[in-house]
C-alpha cells in the first residue's frame, strides 16, 4: 500500500497531521493529569462538601488522584 504525501504551500500534509495528532495526545495527556490532580484536592473535602457540589467521593476515587502537577 502506497501512501500519498502532498505538498501544498510549501509544507508537508502528512507531518502536519503526525504534528496535529502528537499535540492533541499532549493535550490529552495534560487533560488527564489536571483531572487527576483536582480530583486530589477534591477528595481532601468532606462529604457533605462534595455532595453539595455535586461529586461522589466513590466515582473520584474510581477516576484516581494525584498530588503534584509537575
Amino acid at each position: 500500500m502506497a501512501t500519498a504525501t502532498t505538498t501544498i504551500g510549501g509544507t508537508n500534509r502528512s507531518s502536519d497531521s503526525f504534528v496535529r495528532r502528537a499535540f492533541g495526545r499532549m493535550v490529552e495527556a495534560r487533560e488527564k493529569q489536571a483531572r487527576r490532580y483536582v480530583n486530589g484536592y477534591l477528595l481532601s473535602l468532606d462529604d457533605a462538601t462534595l455532595a453539595a457540589h455535586g461529586f461522589e467521593r466513590s466515582e473520584l476515587e474510581r477516576e484516581g488522584s494525584a498530588g503534584m502537577i509537575f
